[in-house]
């Protein structure tokens, strides 16, 4: 007997049979990232994201088509990870806007709501790029349309397979759309995360068995990774956080910059200098921060000046964190003390690695939002940040490309905040948009200045590649150093040293000024110093920093400006 339209009970399980597939199938999706690095997301980011809106749905007891929709869209919004993971949830959210005012889904409808689905994920991206999830998306509507217009009375029996078999088709096109694809010799992970949703929901139109026990369990890429400790008070090698701001009795050159951040390197570390006309901005690590503020008289006049001992600190957030967890467990009848007053601004960064989260701290980032490229924080995540900054405007630095979209999805959601959102693509360019804060600008100010300075930083990364491929004219084998740039693999070889030296000669140009280098969990401070005494000595008329940057997988993260 032909089925001529799918009702809400129906279309529930065909929407958790998309999503196990999804999830059965997210490794292989992983594994299509064109960069052989290994931080493919795309599948996990797609799953997390449609299993937020799984488990709302598998929670309906007996489902309605608005009380459906409105589980799926909510859910893959409020769970929506990475760039791929939030095009899926602006799909579910055209898609939801057509069936939530029908009780059955007609063939007519089906198409209605795959156009309606393409509209509304194509007006979320800035600068739609053909060749991804998008054209996969498009061209599934597009023959559903077709067929509905070429035979009205077309079954649902019918008119699935076809859809199924041309968004593969399309899929398998998507190479000859992105050069870049080709010659990676992959076809495009998110469009192929989308065959594998509607594979799914296909097999569950037809009857197929399907285990959905996993959808309400926890999975496991959904499990926040454990905080980690904090540092042993013994572990923190200067103890004062020192700032202060130099008002120059007389032109503060270029050469006193270099004296005076020589002068700092010899007694601490973390050390950052921004200079104008009127004005020195300095911040330093460091056990003697009298001596640093007496050098420092020796350019001007001091304003502004705070000291902080990071080891009282240590114990006050051994204390803070116990309290939290009394509060927690206390008797919820018990009064709770006011929140405090209302800041001006506030600031939100994503980054991932002990050392690189302190820098953002110890500039004044208010919520660090653990995640980055191994795990592209959710919507949901950034609302909770927002949530936890009491401050009327709010800037938000994603530190990644693939978590833009997030950080976007996130302010549209929001209404009692001012959030603005510099798109920073790497972390570097986060800090570099932090430095440039002026307190004295207005938000949006602030916000073009720092999209201004950051179009200036160059970010380049160590890491090794997960599998044998050609890219950017590159051979590249399993095991290979690679130095990958903002657009490109900027050098392959066998050893880090060499390749972070190539990457660099890649990156500095004539108009720069300063490389700084950020050492991950895997790298030793002497085999980092080691390497900075190497770029020293290749490029002498650069200024060179080292810090500590902890990240995971990334050897090195370095930056040119």
């Amino acid at each position: 007997m032909s089925i001529t339209s799918i009702d809400a009970s129906l279309c529930a399980k065909m929407f958790l049979a998309g999503a196990k597939n999804l999830e059965a199938n997210k490794e292989y999706i992983n594994e299509l990232n064109v960069f052989p690095v290994p931080d493919g997301d795309t599948g996990t980011n797609m799953t997390m994201t449609i299993m937020s809106a799984a488990k709302e749905v598998a929670g309906i007891e007996s489902p309605d088509m608005k009380t459906l929709s409105k589980a799926i869209s909510s859910g893959s919004l409020r769970g929506a990870r990475g760039n791929s993971g939030v095009i899926l949830s602006q799909l579910f959210r055209g898609f939801t806007k057509v069936i939530k005012e029908e009780t059955d889904i007609t063939p007519a409808i089906l198409a209605s709501s795959f156009q309606k689905a393409v509209e509304t994920a194509y007006k979320a991206v800035m600068k739609p790029k053909e060749g991804t999830i998008l054209t996969v998306a498009k061209g599934a509507a597009d023959e559903a349309e077709r067929v509905v217009a070429e035979n009205p009375d077309i079954t649902l029996e019918d008119m699935l397979p076809l859809i199924v078999a041309q968004a593969d088709k399309v899929l398998q096109e998507t190479p000859e759309l992105l050069p870049v694809l080709k010659e990676a010799g992959v076809v495009d992970s998110g469009g192929m995360g989308l065959l594998k949703v509607l594979e799914g929901a296909y097999d569950a139109f037809c009857g197929k068995e399907i285990d959905y026990s996993s959808i309400t369990e926890p999975a496991e890429a959904e499990k926040k990774p454990a905080a980690k400790e904090e540092k042993a008070e013994q572990e923190i090698k200067f103890g004062y956080c020192t700032e202060f701001i130099i008002l120059p009795e007389k032109p503060f050159t270029k050469k006193n910059e270099a004296e005076f951040k020589e002068f700092l390197t010899s007694i601490g570390d973390s050390i950052v200098i921004v200079a104008d006309e009127d004005l020195v901005k300095v911040h330093v690590h460091t056990n003697e921060p009298g001596v640093a503020i007496t050098r420092a008289l020796t350019y001007g006049q001091l304003t502004k000046m705070k000291i902080d001992n990071m080891r009282e600190e240590h114990h006050e957030r051994v204390i803070q964190n116990a309290e939290k967890l009394a509060q927690e467990q206390k008797d919820p009848a018990e009064p709770v003390l006011p929140a405090e007053p209302e800041k001006e601004v506030g600031f939100i960064a994503v980054s991932i690695g002990d050392g690189l989260s302190q820098i953002f701290k110890d500039l004044g980032v208010d919520y660090i939002i653990e995640g980055g490229q191994t795990m592209n924080p959710s919507t949901e995540d950034m609302l909770n940040a927002i949530e936890k900054v009491n401050a009327r405007n709010i800037f938000i630095f994603p530190n990644n490309k693939n978590i833009i979209l997030a950080a976007n999805q996130a302010k549209s959601l929001v209404e009692n905040r001012n959030i603005l959102v510099v798109e920073t693509k790497t972390i570097p360019q986060g800090i570099t948009a932090m430095i440039n804060y002026v307190p004295d600008k207005s938000p949006e100010e602030n916000a073009e200045a720092m999209v201004e300075e950051i179009a200036h930083v160059k970010t380049g990364q160590l890491t090794y590649a997960v599998r044998d491929t050609h890219i950017d004219d590159k051979t590249i084998k399993a095991g290979d150093i690679m130095g990958v740039g903002d657009h490109a693999i900027l050098a392959v070889g066998k050893d880090v040293d060499p390749v972070a030296l190539e990457t660099l000669d890649q990156m500095v140009d004539e108009d720069s000024e300063l490389i700084s280098i950020y050492y991950g969990e895997d790298m030793r401070e002497d085999e980092a110093e080691h390497l900075l005494e190497q770029i020293q000595e290749r490029f002498p008329d650069l200024d060179a920093e080292l810090n500590f940057g902890g990240q995971p997988i990334y050897y090195y993260m370095l930056s040119v400006e």
